[in-house]
């Protein structure tokens, strides 16, 4: 089994990886500069890797076009050379660094990185930002990810989990020597958990705590709510320690502190609302977006377009209140507003404008008034 360590060195690398491959398109901007500048801050590693990969890069485009480093060139050294140690390209190049003081080794690798940032002009646009922060040896490790509006993501963690994340979402995970905690500040995640019964793998999200061996559950964040839905296996469910203890209430005198969950189940947890009631749901449903998709059984268009809204680039506006009743039911691709807008125009007494800054949905004047209630 690979030692943890080297799993989030790994994880590191391929964020640094990621970095270097970001769209040569333009540069980037202002908030993505600003997180790259801490990533690399937050840790020599991040340095090392960064700077590691980025003469790897340098040194495949040069091989490209020198027929010193042919294919045929490459093979033949290598076959020549079978006896010595294979060492990593990066570890000759921090190697004469390596002696100088800490602060030293941490000043100079940095403005290695930097100029190498600046010659492979790495300041380009990007979609998933990933910002991985490893702290000092015997604490917590942590990696961060973002998405924007619109986008969605997924990676394999170090303890070979898997994270989904949804639109406009933000989530920090740390790796513990006893548990894996997760924090979802905004949006939705998915997650695929590997089972691992020394370390719990535990997730705050707004007002709800939840604790998972082995399993796959869904976390979104509802306004002042949470929600958490079961696809495999089981999960205890709780309010978050980070709230304000709630009290008695029901006449229960002591509330429980965690509800259990299993597959097909769905529990919403909001703020001074406890304990909370799991209900049957289909998960499958529930969790469409991972193949981005969202499907609809006879709910109102005002929650469709919400939902709609999550990943449109323009916004759905529903300018008769009559209409939000309006009933829908269907399939329909996150990604694919046209199709939703060819839609709701084949539906009686449904007129649909597109502008420039927004898609409203009115009723058509020259339709009787229908009851949508």
């Amino acid at each position: 089994m690979i030692p943890n360590e080297d799993k989030i060195r790994a994880a590191i690398a391929e964020q640094a990886g990621e970095w270097l491959v970001a769209n040569d398109d333009g540069p980037l901007e202002a908030r993505d500069s600003a997180a790259l500048a801490a990533w690399l801050k937050a840790s020599p590693v991040h340095v090392e890797e960064f700077l590691g990969v980025s003469v790897i890069a340098r040194d495949l485009r040069e091989a490209r076009s020198d027929p010193e480093y042919s294919l045929e060139t490459v093979l033949a050294r290598a076959r020549a050379e079978d006896d010595t140690p294979v060492q990593p390209l990066w570890r000759r190049v921090i190697a004469p660094v390596r002696g100088i003081s800490s602060r030293r080794w941490l000043t100079a690798t940095a403005t290695m990185a930097a100029v190498a940032v600046l010659s492979l002009g790495l300041f380009s646009s990007r979609n998933a930002r990933p910002i991985a922060q490893v702290s000092a040896p015997g604490t917590i490790a942590a990696l961060h990810f973002e998405t924007r509006h619109g986008e969605q993501l997924s990676r394999r963690l170090p303890d070979n989990s898997v994270l989904h994340l949804n639109t406009d979402s933000a989530i920090t995970i740390r790796f513990g020597k006893t548990e894996r905690l997760v924090t979802l500040t905004s949006g939705q995640a998915d997650f695929e958990v590997a089972h691992d019964p020394e370390h719990a793998f535990r997730v705050f999200a707004g007002s709800a705590e939840v604790v998972a061996i082995g399993t796959k559950f869904d976390v979104r964040l509802e306004g002042d709510a949470t929600v958490v839905t079961v696809l495999e296996g089981r999960v205890a469910v709780g309010p978050s320690p980070l709230l304000k203890k709630l009290g008695p209430q029901s006449g229960q005198n002591h509330p429980p502190r965690f509800v259990q969950l299993g597959a097909d189940q769905q529990i919403r947890v909001a703020a001074d609302e406890w304990p909370a009631t799991p209900a049957a749901v289909d998960a499958q449903r529930t969790t469409a977006w991972l193949h981005r998709q969202i499907v609809f059984d006879q709910e109102p268009l005002e929650r469709v377009a919400a939902e709609f809204n999550r990943y449109a680039p323009k916004p759905i506006e529903i300018a008769t209140p009559a209409l939000r009743n309006l009933e829908i039911s269907g399939v329909f691709a996150t990604d694919d507003t046209e199709a939703f807008i060819a839609f709701l125009r084949s539906l009686t007494g449904v007129r649909v404008e597109v502008t420039t800054t927004r898609i409203r949905v009115s009723r058509d004047p020259g339709v009787a008034a229908l009851d949508y209630t």
